[in-house]
């Protein structure tokens, strides 16, 4: 079987891969920006569900894409998300990102007050000056914490990605984070991840940085 495939060269896949894409797809009526991360979303995960899933404020593209150019922050909730985040194009933008996960005082803190290292997390986040985007693939109780500080007046992100992946608390966490006043792409339902959130992050990346 491997003898009869047709080997194609590694810089043609990509965009053989999105041609593919761009012809299965359902309609939908994104604006061109969206239809970007929608599409993104898919090659990543080869799930066709993004096109039905990926829910958008409005003109969060459009802003996300502004604040892009402002030297924001980005924090991830995994060190993986984090790794998915293109580094050409970061580099490009001069955009910093930040997880805080694996810190050591984050680690004894959350286990002090009984609550998840994705909650402290957060609240290192919240701290941080200037534009700020949050990249969350993993926990919903980052989410969870996200709208408490939000509404306390203690953050004010210029995008929240909502793309944790799971079963507990996970779509209440989404449905939640959509009812607030911040641009936000949520990837709703059960579905998401580290990688959906990376994903999300270099859809927006490219179109500002190519």
């Amino acid at each position: 079987m491997l003898e009869q495939m047709e080997w194609v060269k590694p810089e043609e896949i990509e965009a053989r891969s999105m041609a593919i894409i761009a012809n299965e797809m359902p309609a939908g009526d994104w604006t061109p920006g969206e239809l970007q991360v929608v599409k993104r979303c898919i090659h990543t995960s080869a799930d066709f569900d993004y096109a039905r899933n990926l829910w958008f404020s409005e003109g969060a593209v459009e802003k996300a894409c502004k604040v892009l150019r402002q030297n924001p922050v980005i924090v991830t909730d995994t060190n993986m998300g984090a790794a998915g985040i293109n580094k050409t194009a970061l580099g490009k933008l001069g955009i910093a990102v930040r997880c805080f996960m694996a810190d050591p005082d984050v680690a004894v803190e959350a286990k002090n007050r009984g609550v998840t290292r994705a909650v402290v997390s957060m609240e290192r986040a919240a701290e941080i000056s200037g534009p700020l985007i949050l990249a969350v693939g993993n926990a919903p109780t980052a989410l969870i914490r996200i709208y408490e500080l939000v509404k306390e007046g203690r953050m004010k992100p210029s995008l929240l990605i909502a793309a944790p992946v799971g079963f507990v608390n996970v779509v209440e966490a989404k449905e939640q984070i959509m009812t607030m006043d911040v641009p936000c792409i949520v990837a709703k339902g059960r579905k998401g991840g580290s990688g959906i959130a990376a994903a999300i992050c270099n859809a927006l990346l490219y179109q500002v940085a190519e």
